[in-house]
Parts: structure tokens; C-alpha cells; sequence
């Protein structure tokens, strides 16, 4: 509807002077005011004042002349004005004193607008100038209430930190007979210490530090120093980043990511950054929240110089894997797949390389599964274990002592689980007579004709030469594989003596291979003759096993056990380390062996190094290349002729040696060398570890803990060693720093740190 027609409806038929004169009578229509840079002048004497500009245009001026910045006269010679020269005041003070007073005035009044705007900042920023803390008045007794139950609640929640408890109670009314863990320690708190209770009953009841948003802030502020801690350790310096995910028990997947460097003391350390929950369990998914997480702590993917995955297809991809993705930004952050998971895709691949082993570990699950299907059975077996323990004290057969035969109980081996397969072989071994007389208890009582077969196919199975043998032998061979895997879980060691350690199994596996078949039949048959087990004729002629009786296909038995079961194992044993850790034979890692430093640095290669400093082009520039292989023959002909290096045989060692020396800073460049191979990760065990620690803190009972919440308990539970150092004072000052609070801890308060020193 136009406007001619809206204005004929509410005028009712009165004329007016625009219809007389037969057309509108519009307003004059004013000029628009337009802004043009140019109008701006940077000289303050010239510049017209904001008010002088239309009203339109003033923020679009204000602005041109903020974003312009500081005014600075350029080409502009001021005229100095020359001083006064005194001769009473140079009499007295002398030329030089004059002229250095005359410095310090200048710079002071220099520096003095600085400063008093630095001032009037901090005074903003500080809550305790604030105009509310001004205007609330509070008297000195009521701060130190509040400061004495305000470190009496960090004290509780230190405890449970580090406890890994939970905090909160189902019902938490004064009422109730169990309010949780916090608001119940706190109350045996109050009634230990009588200055805790007097501060709680006195003090302001809107103001007591029990609430649950007490409590998570209160927990941010410990995780906030703890990272503080572990970001000034970091510092700057060049790091590797081992990851992994999980599923928590709320079915939510977790990323936990651990950042390994050394530190200026030349000691490698591995520490927790967090935990980040990811919706979308793919690459792109992981390597976004990965970057998110380190940018967040003010970290750069380019001092990214190692990652390490327990090689999962969305990690380890060669073409669309996080170590790809984080390849494609950082080329230099070279991937090492976890041995320790190597490792025990070695042991896994083992238990099916024959038929007779494979069928060997098909009955141990049974045989583990039966022993635990009830508890009467479990109480059986620990029972007649400890009888026959009894026994062969008494007979002089085992000592006891400390740590010596205790009460134990059968393992479940798993794929997963590092060293289960060994510890379930030995508790079969070590139970082996409470086994069989609980199997035959099994046999005797079952009302189930089911469970009356399994039991005496099990007795026969266990019963047989065979299963003796292969026990024996798996013993043997997983004994030297775990050795290896305890070796590569430590926090401290370095990609170099991991590889040595490859080399000594395969070494041991070869040993075994030529001279070990004697003492392990030697071991078997001795167990068979003490347990009554028939030993088969060795030079006797048999059908060959899992072969029709028609073929006539005759060997001996020992062909049998010694070719197809002993010979075929460590085969397969050493034909899958060769596969499985074919990545130890790349250049990087092949130019790494060089700083071993076994035999006095024998393996010492000055061309691999400098190969292995080429590799690193964002460390190396041209000039200190060429610098390089003369710090080398220095270094090497210097660690020569010392006796302190003459017994080091771990890289991380001599890393600590050069620093406590001064030899980081004569030989910088070598010294960045063994810092590069020190921090490429080896294995993803201390990953495990936060893992388990998350499995102790977000339970069953806990599955609707929050993911900051989740993160901030498990960076303090993770690393206790530096949350345990961590003063209260830092703590109470990030947590008033975090946001307003309605009371503030003055520092004049004269209240001792924690009120639990204080006698009740």
C-alpha cells in the first residue's frame, strides 16, 4: 500500500496544501556526510576535534585514529635547549656525578608515563583494589576464617587428587549419615583441629568453600600449576608426542597425549598434557584435536620432532593416518612404531606358528576358565595349592621368605595385555598338582556330564609329554621376549639401546636355537619322571602327526618334537621380529646406532651423524653442517681419553654427563644430535599407564564426570611428583586470580598455611 493511499484514509477528505498544489511537498533531503581517510591528520596541533565532526561520522573517526596508532614526528629536528651550567653545583658534585644524575632523570621521566600506566593496570587487574573489596569491609578475624577454611577444603582436595576418590556424595544434606567423601572429610577436619571448626562455625555462612563449583575450581587451579610446572620445563625445547586412544567407562572415546624432551639436565622426561575427547574416532579427527591441545598450551607443531602410535590404522596409515597428516605439516616429526606393541604381535603370531602350539594354547583358556568358572573351585585350587606348598617345605624342597611362595591364582593370557601369556604358563607350572587334583574333583562331583568330559579330556591333555614339552619351551622363549618388553616400558629409555636390545634377543633366540634343545628336554622329561608322565621312546618310529595312518609317512619322535615343534617355534619367532621390526633397519634409525655409547663409542660414525644431521634440515643450517664434523672428531677423540665415559653404556647418561660438565656448550652440535634421539619415543607404556589411572578414576559410580573435569583430576593424579611440590600459596593465587570472588586472602593475614599443624 502506497503512501498517498494511507494518508487519503486517515484524512478523512481534508485538503491539504501538497493535493492543492497537485504534487507531494517533500522535505528537503539533506547531503549524506562521508568519511574519507584522507581528512585524517596525524600532527595533534593540526587535527580538528572530534567534536567538530558530524555526529554520523564521529566512531568512524575515533576509529581510523586508533587503528593509525602512536603519532612519531619523522624528519623533525626539536630544538634543544642547552643547560645551565652551575659552576657552585659542579664544585660541589664534579663533572661525572652531574652528568650521571642528569641520565637518571631523563630516563626516569621516560619511563614514569609507562609506569604509571603499567600501575593503573595492575590495580584494574588486582581484585584486592577493586572497588567491591573497597566498599566490603571485612575485619581481619573474618579474613582469616576465610583463609583457614579455604585452605582446609585445598587440603581435602589435595587428599583426593591424589587418591584418585571421588568427591561428591549421593545425598549431601546436613541430614544425611554420608554427604561424600570431601564434605565428610572436612567435618573430621573440624573435629581434629579445633581452629578449623572455630572458623567454620564463626565465620559466614555464605562463604564456607563446600560447594561443588568450590570444589572443580579448586581442582583447575591444581591442574593449572601443575602444567605451569611442566611448561616451564619444557621451555622452548624440541619435543615427541605419544598418543593412543581409549574408550572410558562411559563409552566415550579419550585421547591421552605424553610429551617427551630433555630437560636442561640432560634427563629425558615423559609428561601427561591432557586428556581430549574425541566424537569421530578418524585420522583427521585425532590430528585436530592433537594440534588443538598442543596450540592450546602455547606449544608449536613445528618443535615437533617425534610421535609414536601403537600402530592402530588411523594412527600408523602410510596414506591417511595421523602420522601422515602430522608429516604433511611438520616433516621432521618422524613416526616409530611402539616396539612394546610390536613386540607383542611377535608373541601372539608365536602361539599359532604350528599346529601342535596352537593346539597347545586352545586348551590353556580352558583350562584357566575351568579352574574359575565358581568359587568353590577357586577356593579348591587355592586350597590344595597351599597344601602342597606346606609339603614341600616341610620336605626341604622350597625356602620361604619375603616375596617367596606366595598364594597366587591362575592369569587370563590376553592379545592385548604385555607378559600375560608368560605369567599364565608359570601359574599352570607352579600349580600344577593343585590343578590336576581340582580338575579331578571336577571329574568325580560334576552332575553335568558337560563339564564331567571337559575335565577328562583336560587331565589326559596336561597328563601328556606333549603339553609338558611346549610348556617348557614357551617358558623358555617368552622369558627372553619379556625381558626385552620389561626393558622397552621404561620412561627413560632411548631409541638407540631399544634397538641393541632387538639385536641381543635375536642374539639369544639364535643361541637358543642351536644349544638350547638339550636343556629343555633335559628339564621336561626330569618334570615328566617327578610328576609319574610317560615319556615317549625318542629313536622310536611314529605315524607323523596330523597325517593319515594310510600315507605310512614314519619319523622318529624326536624329529617330531625337536624339528616340527622346537626348531619350527624359534623359527617363527625370529622370522616375525625380522618382520615386525623391519622399521629398525631405516636410515634414521641405522644412523642413530652411531652414538652408541657401548665399548667406548666403537660404533662411532662421523659420515652416518652428519647423514643424520642432514635429515634434520630445520636444525641445521649450511654453516653448521660444515661445522659439524670437526665438533664430532673432538668429541669422539675426547670421550676417548675420559674415564668417566668409559663404563656409560646408555645414551641418556651420557647426555646427563655433558651437561653436568659443560660439554653441551663446547660441543652444541653434538650435543643437539643425541638431544634429537633421545626424545624419538620407543614405547607407548607410559600411555598405558594413563589409561589405567583413568580407569581408576571415572568408574562406574563416576560415569557422568565431565571431560575438564576428568582432565584437570587426571593431570594431578598423573603426575604427583610435581603436584606434590606445589606450595597451597601458588595454588589459593590462581584460584582468586580466576575469577571474582566474593572474599580475597590478604596477605597481612596472620594464619598459618595449613591448620591441620595445629594441635586439636
Amino acid at each position: 500500500m502506497s503512501k498517498r493511499t494511507l494518508f487519503n484514509y486517515y484524512s478523512s477528505g481534508s485538503t491539504t496544501p501538497e493535493l492543492e498544489n497537485g504534487e507531494n511537498a517533500r522535505q528537503p533531503k539533506l547531503p549524506k556526510v562521508e568519511f574519507r581517510c584522507s581528512d585524517i591528520i596525524s600532527d595533534p596541533g593540526l587535527r580538528k576535534p572530534i567534536d567538530e565532526y558530524p555526529f554520523e561520522i564521529r566512531d568512524q573517526v575515533k576509529r581510523a585514529y586508533a587503528l593509525r596508532g602512536p603519532t612519531q614526528p619523522i624528519g623533525f629536528i626539536f630544538p634543544r635547549k642547552p643547560e645551565k651550567f652551575r659552576s657552585s653545583v659542579f664544585a660541589k658534585v664534579g663533572y661525572e656525578k652531574w652528568k650521571k644524575a642528569l641520565e637518571r632523570f631523563e630516563k626516569h621521566a621516560a619511563s614514569l608515563s609507562h609506569r604509571n600506566a603499567r600501575m593503573k593496570c595492575d590495580d584494574f587487574m588486582n581484585q584486592k583494589t577493586s572497588v567491591s573489596q573497597k566498599v566490603e569491609k571485612y575485619s581481619k578475624e573474618e579474613e582469616g576464617r576465610y583463609k583457614i577454611r579455604l585452605t582446609s577444603s585445598l587440603d581435602v582436595v589435595r587428599f583426593l587428587i591424589m587418591q584418585g576418590d571421588a568427591f561428591h556424595g549421593h545425598d549431601e544434606s546436613s541430614t544425611s549419615s554420608n554427604k561424600g567423601t570431601f564434605r565428610e572429610m572436612v567435618d573430621w577436619y573440624k573435629d581434629k583441629v579445633e581452629i578449623v571448626k572455630e572458623a567454620y562455625d564463626n565465620g559466614a555462612k555464605n562463604c564456607q568453600m563446600l560447594s561443588h563449583h568450590i570444589q572443580k575450581d579448586l581442582t583447575k587451579a591444581c591442574a593449572g600449576e601443575v602444567m605451569a610446572v611442566i611448561m616451564d620445563e619444557i621451555c622452548g625445547k624440541k619435543f615427541s608426542i605419544l598418543i593412543d586412544e581409549s574408550r572410558d567407562v562411559s563409552i566415550k572415546e579419550q585421547m591421552a597425549v605424553i610429551l617427551r624432551f630433555v630437560n636442561d639436565e640432560g634427563k629425558v622426561l615423559e609428561r601427561f598434557l591432557g586428556l581430549q575427547h574425541i566424537e569421530r574416532c578418524t585420522a583427521i579427527a585425532l590430528k585436530e584435536a592433537l594440534v588443538s591441545m598442543i596450540s592450546s598450551h602455547k606449544l608449536s607443531i613445528s618443535m615437533l620432532r617425534g610421535q609414536g602410535y601403537d600402530g592402530a590404522s588411523n594412527m600408523k596409515g602410510e596414506f591417511n593416518g595421523v602420522q601422515k597428516l602430522i608429516r604433511d605439516e611438520n616433516p621432521y616429526a618422524f613416526y616409530v612404531h611402539c616396539f612394546a606393541h610390536q613386540l607383542q604381535l611377535v608373541v601372539v603370531a608365536v602361539s599359532t606358528s604350528t599346529p601342535a602350539i596352537a593346539d597347545f594354547f586352545n586348551y590353556v583358556p580352558l583350562i584357566v576358565n575351568t579352574m574359575g568358572a565358581s568359587c568353590m573351585r577357586k577356593d579348591a585350587l587355592l586350597a590344595k595349592h597351599h597344601d602342597v606348598l606346606l609339603e614341600k617345605v616341610e620336605n626341604g624342597e622350597i625356602i620361604t621368605g619375603r616375596g617367596l611362595n606366595q598364594e597366587s591364582n591362575l592369569a587370563r593370557p590376553g592379545d592385548t595385555r604385555w607378559g600375560s601369556h608368560l605369567k599364565t604358563l608359570l601359574r599352570i607350572l607352579v600349580m600344577w598338582e593343585a590343578i590336576l587334583e581340582v580338575l579331578d574333583i571336577v571329574k568325580r562331583d560334576s552332575i553335568k556330564q558337560s563339564c564331567n568330559g571337559g575335565a577328562f579330556g583336560l587331565i589326559g591333555k596336561m597328563e601328556s609329554f606333549d603339553f609338558v614339552f611346549i610348556v617348557h619351551l614357551m617358558i623358555d622363549l617368552l622369558s627372553i621376549t619379556n625381558s626385552l618388553s620389561q626393558a622397552l616400558q621404561r620412561k627413560d629409555q632411548d631409541i638407540v639401546e631399544a634397538m641393541h636390545l632387538i639385536m641381543d634377543v635375536k642374539e639369544q633366540l639364535q643361541d637358543t636355537r642351536e644349544n638350547g634343545w638339550d636343556p629343555i628336554f633335559k628339564r621336561a622329561k626330569l618334570f615328566c619322571d617327578k610328576n609319574e608322565i610317560k615319556v615317549p621312546n625318542m629313536d622310536k618310529e611314529v605315524n607323523a602327526r596330523g597325517t593319515s595312518t594310510r600315507r605310512k609317512q614314519k619319523v622318529t619322535n624326536k624329529h617330531f618334537y625337536h624339528v616340527e615343534i622346537f626348531l619350527a617355534a624359534i623359527d617363527a619367532i625370529l622370522s616375525e621380529m625380522n618382520h615386525r621390526f623391519g622399521e629398525v633397519s631405516s636410515e634414521l634409525l641405522v644412523c642413530m646406532v652411531s652414538l652408541n655409547p657401548r665399548n667406548s663409542f666403537s660404533n662411532f660414525d662421523d659420515d652416518k651423524l652428519v647423514k643424520l644431521a642432514e635429515m634434520y634440515v630445520e636444525d641445521y643450517n649450511i654453516g653448521e653442517l660444515l661445522l659439524l664434523p670437526r665438533q664430532l672428531k673432538e668429541f669422539h677423540s675426547r670421550v676417548r681419553r675420559s674415564s668417566e665415559f668409559l663404563g656409560c653404556s646408555e645414551l641418556p647418561k651420557v647426555a646427563e654427563f655433558m651437561v653436568k660438565k659443560g660439554m653441551d656448550r663446547s660441543y652444541p652440535l653434538v650435543y643437539q644430535l643425541i638431544e634429537l634421539t633421545l626424545i624419538l619415543p620407543v614405547a607407548t607404556a607410559s600411555v598405558e599407564r594413563v589409561f589405567s589411572a583413568m580407569s581408576l578414576i571415572k568408574t562406574d559410580l563416576r560415569n557422568k564426570m565431565g571431560d575438564e573435569w576428568l582432565n584437570d583430576l587426571m593431570i594431578c593424579y598423573v603426575e604427583k611428583e610435581i603436584f606434590k611440590q606445589i606450595s597451597n600459596e601458588k595454588i589459593i593465587k590462581r584460584f582468586e586470580d580466576m575469577k571474582k570472588r566474593r572474599m580475597l586472602v590478604s596477605q597481612k593475614t596472620a594464619v598459618i598455611a595449613s591448620p591441620v599443624d595445629g594441635s586439636s
